[in-house]
């Protein structure tokens, strides 16, 4: 297996992605972040949190961080204390006394004290439940699935496992496929260029990852593959821009349209 900073670093320079952008969604320090992709593991503050930064590092890029974590373990975690003792023949482990064996009297004692006890309890509470003081079978009625008055909400409302909302993802995933020829300007967060280009029929440009895109295409020959899903382009007389987010695909006016400076 290649080297694990070598593995992290090809991963995120396929995906074009910025290290800082890597820290404001792990919350991992920037120069952890490089400590971990050049190896450097005395500048971690040890083990157990190079191993929870893999794990974090290697799932922002979608690598298997558990491979990654067993890489590190082989190669750089001693053996534990109880893998480094001697084997010590039989004869001679230490030899501890024998614990003192419970009389089987006593043990029989204690069943039986515990039988009698546990059914004077549920005779007790099966009296406490079925009738009132004057001998009376008291029936009770379920609990009401209406919430209290004055609440002004049900049961299932003030319940307190409550599932929590599915966070929304903080990175969209963006390949531009063309169906004819088109000229391409794609633009990152922080207006990084990542596409200035004319691509024919069948070729595609992608996956890039990034917080917002804004997108000018020549015309309307092409497709969108925005986090996994297609998205057709509509004919447009002179091009078409767009702004692309984790949660949406906004059309922009043209006057919004991203432009890329020649290289």
């Amino acid at each position: 297996m290649p080297d694990i900073g070598a593995t992290l670093r090809e991963a995120r320079m396929r995906a074009r992605i910025d290290i800082s952008e890597i820290e404001t969604e792990t919350k991992i320090r920037a120069k952890y972040l490089r400590a971990l992709e050049n190896e450097e593991w005395d500048l971690l503050p040890g083990p157990t949190f190079v191993k929870s930064f893999l794990r974090t590092y290697a799932d922002a890029l979608g690598l298997d961080g558990k491979l990654l974590i067993e890489e590190y373990k082989l190669r750089h975690e001693r053996l534990s204390d109880v893998e480094l003792q001697p084997i010590t023949p039989l004869g001679q482990r230490d030899r501890r006394p024998p614990r003192p064996a419970v009389p089987r009297g006593w043990l029989v004692a204690f069943v039986v004290v515990g039988l009698v006890a546990a059914l004077y309890a549920l005779g007790v509470q099966g009296h406490d439940n079925g009738a009132d003081s004057s001998g009376n079978t008291v029936q009770t009625s379920p609990p009401s699935s209406r919430g209290t008055a004055g609440t002004g909400g049900t049961a299932a409302g003030t319940s307190t496992t409550k599932k929590k909302a599915k966070a929304k993802p903080k990175h969209a995933r963006l390949t531009i496929v063309a169906t004819g020829q088109v000229y391409v300007c794609l633009k990152a967060a922080g207006a990084r260029n990542l596409v200035n280009s004319v691509l024919t029929g069948g070729a595609h440009s992608g996956p890039f990852k990034s917080s917002r895109f804004r997108l000018a295409l020549g015309t309307s020959e092409a497709r969108l593959v925005v986090n996994g899903k297609s998205h057709a382009v509509p004919a447009a007389a002179s091009g078409i821009g767009y702004e692309i987010t984790p949660t949406k695909i906004h059309r922009l006016a043209r006057k919004r349209w991203p432009v890329c400076k020649a290289a």
